[in-house]
């Protein structure tokens, strides 16, 4: 029974943490239609007076960009802005033949009269908060724009997001991530499906409070004197941008969330690229938490339910953790309950775990309809998305579990870069991109085994039991099955 009651109590602590999550989005849900029936005025910069006009500095960080980079510039070149008030840094660690396309280019754009500069590091340290800091030295704007090399900001994004910063307290402006290629898979629609739950949601829920929120590493803006005030950029977490982010609003600086100015991107459309991108995403969550949480907890500056918002936040990609135990567990789990009948309540209590979705469920709607909008037709749409989102997101359990392991951890790796693709319905065009990995990842194998052992978890579902089996977990492991399966198979054939 030693052995029975170890799974217990690792499974019951696993889904007590992902129903607090759910309780957490839950109250962010409140938050996020409390702020839709309220305005609030603030006093903003007035563009049309040319002393109001402050002077930004664009800076672009990339890295070996050939399939973006010229629609990067000639994009960023569109935006409407006295040119005597803007400066663009390319802050390029290109390795490849990039680096010379990008130096004509800048040089014919430069000829328009455009203040625009070509900066080329010697070495890569710190990755893209190393280009950044550099950057950062000899920039002449007050006011510092980021946007990655796949972000194709509107012509008047500059004026719709700069005069916020007329309040002297608000250190960051970010806007809402939007996707030029939402419908061109299955795997960029959950991506967009789970972003925009996090630039909906979570982001209005916890700015709308005075909550912490995360710049998110492009299409925003910061004021020099908050970097400079909050530390700098710093290089020791893969997701710098947070990072810097809470070592802002623990010195009191206040962001400013923008829901309706949104910035469109690409999104990732091969599997390798998602699976680049979710590592570092939830590794640099967990080393995020391990740096900040005490900080947090210490701070004498922020309320304690502010306190909480932000260990839930540092501790997103934990959630995959927990989801993956409870997934593993749920099997021997199922032949534990039949086999000791005692323990049915028990049992009973552990539909924490079907209201927890349940939960998701509802809030995931409300951002949803926001996007597509409502009516029946919307809402039978949005059952099969949110299913098959869920689905697929505890299919990359095991692949982000490992992030997070290696970040709570300590342990240091390399900023790897998401490729670019430039395409949004061409659905071959990525094939021979030469930033693909090439080398199947051994976590794939581990995928397709725990595929077949859900598989395993579907057929114990007819046997166990004296009355005809027990079904209740059924549908949990059938989406198991897809999910991982959906990963496996993906991985396989686009030859990761």
């Amino acid at each position: 029974m030693i052995f029975e009651t170890i799974i217990i109590v690792i499974y019951t602590i696993a889904i007590l943490l992902i129903f607090m999550y759910a309780l957490a989005q839950l109250n962010l849900l409140v938050n996020y239609l409390s702020s839709k029936k309220k305005t609030t005025d603030c006093e903003i910069f007035d563009l049309s007076n040319p002393d109001e006009v402050p002077f930004v500095t664009i800076q672009l960080p990339v890295f070996n960009e050939m399939y973006v980079m010229e629609r990067l510039l000639d994009n960023i070149a569109l935006l409407e802005y006295p040119k005597h008030k803007l400066e663009i840094q390319v802050l390029d660690d290109s390795t490849d033949e990039t680096v010379k396309t990008t130096r004509e280019q800048i040089k014919n754009l430069a000829a328009t009269g455009l203040d625009i500069k070509h900066i080329i590091r010697t070495d890569r340290s710190g990755f893209k908060a190393g280009a950044l800091k550099e950057g950062l030295k000899i920039a002449k704007g007050d006011y510092i724009a980021i946007f990655d090399a796949d972000f194709l900001p509107k012509k008047n994004w500059l004026k719709r997001t700069i005069p916020y910063f007329k309040d002297p307290k608000i250190g960051v402006v970010q806007t809402r991530w939007g996707h030029i290629n939402r419908n061109y898979s299955i795997l960029t629609k959950i991506q967009a499906f789970a972003l925009d739950a996090h630039f909906t949601l979570e982001q209005v829920g916890r700015n709308s409070k005075g909550h912490f929120i995360n710049f998110n590493g492009t299409a925003g803006i910061w004021r020099k004197a908050c970097i400079l005030d909050a530390g700098n950029w710093e290089g020791d977490t893969l997701t710098e941008d947070l990072d810097l982010s809470y070592r802002a609003q623990l010195k009191n600086w206040k962001f400013k969330y923008l829901e309706d100015v949104e910035t469109p991107a690409e999104l990732p459309v091969v599997i390798s690229a998602a699976r680049s991108q979710q590592f570092r995403w939830n590794k640099g969550g967990a080393e995020n938490f391990r740096k900040m949480q005490w900080r947090v907890i210490t701070s004498d500056a922020i309320s304690f339910k502010t306190k909480i918002h932000g260990l839930l936040h540092l501790l997103n990609s934990t959630m995959f953790l927990n989801v993956l135990i409870v997934a593993v567990l749920s099997i021997p789990m199922l032949y534990i309950k039949n086999e000791y009948a005692h323990l049915r309540f028990y049992f009973y209590f552990m539909s924490f775990f079907v209201m927890s979705t349940v939960i998701f469920f509802v809030c995931y709607w409300f951002m949803y309809k926001e996007i597509y909008g409502s009516g029946f037709k919307k809402f039978f749409g949005y059952i099969g998305m949110f299913f098959t989102f869920f689905s697929i997101a505890m299919g990359f359990s095991l692949h982000n579990s490992i992030a997070v392991l290696e970040g709570h951890a300590g342990k240091r790796s390399d900023f790897v870069r998401t490729p670019k693709f430039n395409i949004s319905t061409l659905k071959d065009s990525w094939k021979g991109n030469k930033y693909l990995r090439k080398k199947l990842s051994p976590h794939v194998i581990i995928e397709g085994i725990l595929m077949l052992y859900f598989g395993f978890g579907l057929y114990s579902a007819f046997v166990v039991g004296d009355q005809g089996g027990d079904f209740g977990l059924f549908p949990f492991h059938l989406m198991l099955v897809i999910g991982f399966g959906y990963v496996f198979f993906k991985s396989l054939t686009s030859k990761v």
